[in-house]
């Protein structure tokens, strides 16, 4: 073995539960304890995101590409959020998300709305087609029905106009032009052939709003890194447009716009930030005279300020990361790398473990069944237990860091009959048949492996990783177990500690 090469589930109910839970520590990120929030609300990759509300109740979605499920999040300010479901547990399109060939390929830029009672999300994949997933409860199940099968297209949104009468937008790949179809009412089948409203310099990402009259569609343009944001509007549906800058390049931008029964209106939109991938901005919106939007502070993005105005506050609360794996299902901040093989992983052959069956792979680019979280924040600390004794000869388990395609590990393995710590520096002592802990640190782009026999005392294997975005996400913490044969890893107490506030 080369050691360079190794390395939903709930109702409605959870919404009242998530009002109730005991407030968290306070970050630098969020909500700051005193009525104000500071930049980004999400330091994690919720790329190209869409917001909306129903009621008293937020939901947002985000663009997950390879990786599975979607995640839907809930909010009573737009500023606290906890994930509540998945809108998929695997990506049927195509055999590649079973093959582990569908690298920066999956579901972008979706579109989440609300209509006569029930979600309705619309997304594309690059190469298979435009799909509608609808669910009676935003935290699932959801159902899906493929619109049209089709190469190319992306970031589709739609609109039910005042007569009842659906459309949908979209743009395809190059950055547009942006197309306009009609939809039957179901929103299940096209219409016709479309019809070009715009052309841009870079038309994506387009959402839809009908306001006081007027069609919006707001689109970022410029690109991923440095783009902004751009609105455009009309009396007709169909155009002519016209078209205003909102945000100047490198901006949040791409994101949804949602209005409060107090008139203000909020832009959650993202922000490239290299190896943390694409984090989520609150912005405020104000609505001139004139009927055209003003973003941020007079056009320019703001680091924080006034939370929303919806009433009394709750309790700070972040997206769950820590996990003792006690539950039945899997908590829903996991994704599986590409498609997972059910038969293979289990939470209930050892309550209160994860069981991960190594399947064949040579490295863990194309290892099947290999779990994943976003990374959060500046810097933090990983920490699981694992116990490896069911391990087959020739496998491996353990912790990794993932860069797109890059997997900087640090795990245990069995070769020649026994147990021993490895990682990408080469191979580390043997070990008893034992329960070992793992651990990963980060700060900046900058992380360090590490591995323990006894939870107290670990040691560094040597590894300078650096983290960095690949594949159109951000760096990610993973498990993994793979190779030969038909062993098994547990894993249990995994610990994820965000750094304290380090200005307060």
């Amino acid at each position: 073995m080369k050691t360079n090469a190794i390395g939903r589930l709930i109702g409605t109910g959870l919404l009242l539960w998530a009002a109730t839970l005991r407030a968290e520590p306070m970050l630098a990120w969020g909500d700051q304890g005193d009525g104000t929030y500071r930049n980004p609300i999400l330091p994690a990759d919720y790329s190209d995101p869409d917001v909306i509300r129903v009621g008293d109740d937020f939901y947002l979605v985000a663009s997950d590409f390879h990786f599975v499920g979607m995640q839907v999040l809930h909010s009573r300010d737009l500023v606290n959020w906890r994930i509540i479901g998945q809108v998929f547990d695997r990506l049927t399109m195509d055999a590649s998300y079973d093959e582990m060939r569908g690298y920066a390929q999956g579901t972008w830029a979706p579109s989440l709305r609300f209509h006569d009672g029930v979600f309705y999300l619309y997304v594309c994949t690059p190469h298979d087609g435009l799909y509608r997933f609808t669910a009676k409860d935003p935290a699932g199940p959801w159902e899906m029905v493929t619109v049209k099968t089709v190469d190319a297209w992306e970031d589709p949104c739609p609109i039910w106009d005042d007569d009842g009468q659906a459309y949908l937008v979209h743009s395809v790949h190059g950055a547009g032009p942006l197309i306009l179809h009609k939809m039957n009412r179901e929103g299940t089948q096209l219409l016709d052939d479309g019809v070009v409203i715009y052309r841009g310099p870079v038309a994506e990402g387009p959402k839809f709003y009908k306001r006081n009259g007027w069609y919006y569609i707001s689109l970022p343009e410029g690109g991923v890194e440095k783009g902004g944001q751009t609105v455009l509007r009309a009396k007709s549906i169909y155009g002519p447009y016209e078209r205003r800058e909102v945000l100047p390049a490198g901006s949040p931008h791409q994101g949804g716009i949602v209005e409060l029964d107090n008139g203000e209106s909020w832009f959650i939109a993202f922000k490239s930030t290299g190896h943390l991938g694409r984090v989520a901005h609150l912005l405020p919106v104000r609505w001139g005279a004139d009927d055209w939007p003003v973003f941020g502070d007079h056009g320019q993005p703001v680091p924080g300020g006034k939370k929303p105005g919806v009433g009394a506050g709750g309790p700070i609360l972040h997206p769950q990361t820590s996990d003792d794996f006690e539950s039945a299902a899997l908590s829903p901040q996991w994704q599986w790398n590409h498609n997972p093989v059910p038969a293979a992983w289990s939470l209930s052959e050892r309550r209160g473990w994860l069981r991960l069956r190594g399947l064949p792979a040579p490295e863990p680019v194309v290892a099947r069944n290999t779990l994943t979280q976003k990374l959060w924040g500046e810097s933090g600390t990983v920490t699981v237990k694992l116990d490896p004794r069911g391990l087959s000869e020739g496998q491996a388990a353990g912790f990794a860091f993932m860069s797109g395609r890059v997997f900087n590990a640090v795990g245990v393995a069995r070769l020649d009959g026994r147990l021993r710590f490895y990682s990408e520096t080469g191979l580390g002592p043997v070990i008893g048949e034992q329960d070992v802990w793992l651990r990963g640190t980060y700060h900046g782009e900058q992380a360090r492996l590490y591995f323990s026999a006894d939870g107290e005392t670990f040691t560094d294997v040597g590894a300078k990783v650096v983290l960095r975005f690949g594949q159109w996400k951000g760096a990610r913490v993973t498990l993994f177990a793979y190779g030969p044969a038909a062993g098994a890893a547990d894993f249990d107490e995994f610990q994820y500690r965000h750094s304290a506030n380090p200005t307060r």
